[in-house]
């Protein structure tokens, strides 16, 4: 009898052991997946944000644009970029040529 009572004994432990195990792995698993969609919507949270500084901006917004998208580029008139020397393009050919920012 006291064989048996040890064996009922140390199989309780192994199941209490092993139900922690499992909660604590699941506990991990909840806590990672909601850390997952945080940060998933952070990023697009920024990335429209990018899009719509971008749009503002002369060298994306203006009549004709430096294909580079240099910084302070960009002009009502025809010319060339100040940074890099490179001829404006209507900013109108430009984006359907398939360019998107």
């Amino acid at each position: 009898m006291n064989f048996s009572k040890k064996n009922h004994e140390f199989k309780n432990k192994n199941v209490n052991a092993m139900n922690k195990t499992v909660k604590t792995i699941l506990g991990i698993l909840v806590l990672g997946l909601m850390l997952t969609t945080v940060s998933c919507k952070d990023a697009k949270k920024e990335d429209a944000t990018t899009k719509t500084e971008q749009v503002e901006k002369p060298e994306y917004a203006s009549a004709y644009v430096c294909p580079m998208h240099c910084e302070g580029s960009g002009s009502a008139e025809e010319g060339e970029c100040p940074k890099c020397g490179m001829t404006y393009v209507k900013n109108e050919d430009h984006n359907t040529n398939g360019h998107t920012h």
